[in-house]
């Protein structure tokens, strides 16, 4: 997690009102020579992480600024909770395919933070599940399914490809890792993601000129 953080959550949610400079190193690291397409934003999360439980808002904040093609996705890791960092993985991978991931994850967020009782076991999980509506069959039969553990392994793949090791971490095109501790306002953080999402673009044009 990068430091300052904490106290970052306050302000961030403060407008800013002067316009950004960016720049590689100090907002952002540049960790593939690749780009994704259709355009993106991923956050790397954990349930069990309490700065990410504090970041929701700020991240939703995000979510209604995206253009109409970007994407906003979402890879829990597995590096946190022990043997539930898996089985949270499946947890949301499974709620994605069902559709319910919009009242899951904010009632697991809850659960662990709030509550302080967080799921022990794939019981605990289940159970959560049926209060949101998904049958206990329903959930057996596709909780260890093929595509379930397909989409884990690529929250595992694409983590390793980009090294991240502490979350939340916001990464832009499948490129741009932001650096959250640079940031001091909701407003910047916005027109970070904005900024890095035609980042290329800019960069092409440049060079054509």
């Amino acid at each position: 997690m990068k430091k300052l953080l904490l106290p970052l959550l306050f302000v961030l949610l403060t407008p800013s009102l002067l316009a950004q400079d960016f720049n590689a190193g100090e907002h952002y690291d540049v960790v593939s020579s690749g780009v994704s397409t259709p355009k993106q934003v991923m956050e790397f999360f954990s349930y069990f992480c309490p700065h990410c439980y504090n970041f929701e808002p700020i991240a939703q904040q995000l979510k209604t600024t995206l253009p109409a093609d970007v994407s906003f996705k979402r890879a829990p890791v597995s590096f946190l909770g022990r043997d539930m960092g898996p089985e949270l993985q499946r947890a949301y991978a499974l709620a994605v395919a069902l559709n319910v991931e919009h009242s899951i994850t904010p009632a697991l967020f809850a659960r662990i933070h709030t509550e302080r009782k967080a799921p022990a076991n794939r019981a605990d999980v289940r159970a959560l599940f049926a209060e949101h509506g998904v049958a206990p069959d329903m959930f057996n039969s596709r909780i260890d399914s093929m595509p379930v553990l397909a989409e884990v392994a690529g929250y595992d793949s694409i983590r390793e490809k980009l090294n991240i090791t502490s979350v939340p971490t916001f990464v832009v095109n499948g490129k741009y890792v932001i650096k959250i501790g640079a940031l001091k306002s909701q407003q910047q953080f916005n027109d970070l993601v904005s900024y890095l999402l035609n980042l290329d673009a800019q960069e092409s044009g440049n060079a054509t000129n």
